[in-house]
């Protein structure tokens, strides 16, 4: 029988604590516990969090896990309506000026940016910006459009593609108070996500003439391409920054709960999200994401989940028998 030390070059040490900076795969007997332990890397997972005061689909959504924004969207209709969430629970915040869906947002729960959207008389080149309590116009974006892709802070906002009179592959870019042309996307989609800053933006999945998996990297001025994603899909939901993505949920041609991390290069499939949705909102990082709203299959729902990314840790190892 092939032992450990065979395969891994050293053999397994008695040692009274655990060692302080272990590498990765090693393995070690606690002698004073009487436990063998390992470090290892444990895969991302998601766990319920506080559900939304109301289910809403195709909303746009900002902020942090421990403080997250989501506003607008269609509820039974159009919606104005906005909720912040602390890190266990939804409550009420300030209503949007216009109520609306297909609305793209950024930046946190006290300097939020929402703009685009699909109102009661079309799309809408409308912006608003959030302070915490309200909702103030700021200045419009270039084309009225809907169902975009967002990123950044509320002085540096990126708006990319979306649907304007067709499919989009513009892109805009947002100082505080107004928004200027940007470099065009590679690919012209709708429904995709988004994350990252103004000059160093991610965007990806989203319909163009199928579902797509395509990935592509902003630098302040160009898009390029980056590593596709595993799953094709449309309405996903995005967080973290342009090295570190995350991405779930969506639709392939039913409700998907797929999970994948970006590392700036590649994608790679995580932890499943518990319910598997659509057109859901979603915002934090790629260790600490946030999922919420969205549809299930059908109607809308109003569940949050909190998403801890892979880390590295100490294991107990154990054996069973049968």
């Amino acid at each position: 029988m092939t032992t450990f030390k065979e395969i891994r070059g050293t053999a397994v040490q008695s040692v009274s604590s655990d060692p302080t900076n272990p590498e990765v795969g090693q393995i070690w007997y606690n002698n004073s516990i009487g436990v063998l332990k390992g470090y290892q890397l444990v895969a991302g997972s998601w766990a319920a969090g506080g559900n939304m005061g109301t289910a809403r689909r195709i909303f746009g959504s900002a902020g942090t896990q421990t403080a997250g924004l989501g506003f607008g969207g269609l509820i039974t209709a159009k919606s104005s309506a906005t909720e912040e969430y602390d890190g266990s629970a939804w409550s009420a915040g300030g209503n949007l000026g216009t109520a609306k869906y297909g609305i793209a947002g950024c930046g946190t729960q006290t300097a939020g940016l929402g703009f685009g959207g699909y109102t009661a008389t079309g799309n809408t080149n409308v912006t608003e910006e959030y302070d915490g309590s309200t909702w103030t116009a700021g200045g419009n974006l270039g084309t009225a459009k809907r169902a975009l892709g967002g990123a950044g802070i509320q002085t540096a906002g990126l708006a990319f593609s979306g649907i304007a009179t067709g499919l989009t592959n513009a892109t805009e870019e947002y100082d505080g108070s107004a928004w200027t042309a940007g470099g065009n996307m590679g690919t012209a989609r709708k429904y995709l996500a988004g994350c990252g800053t103004q000059t160093l933006g991610l965007g990806f999945g989203g319909y163009s003439t199928a579902n797509t998996n395509a990935t592509e990297e902003y630098d302040g001025s160009t898009w390029t391409s980056g590593g596709n994603l595993n799953t094709a899909r449309i309405g996903l939901g995005g967080a973290g920054i342009q090295t570190a993505g995350l991405a779930f949920g969506g639709k392939i041609t039913v409700e998907s709960a797929a999970t994948e991390e970006y590392n700036g290069t590649s994608w790679t499939n995580s932890t499943s999200i518990t319910t598997a949705r659509s057109y859901l909102g979603g915002c934090g990082t790629q260790t600490a994401g946030l999922a919420f709203g969205g549809v299930p299959g059908s109607g809308s729902s109003a569940a949050t989940e909190e998403y801890t990314g892979a880390v590295l840790a100490t294991k107990t190892i154990t054996t069973s028998t049968s």
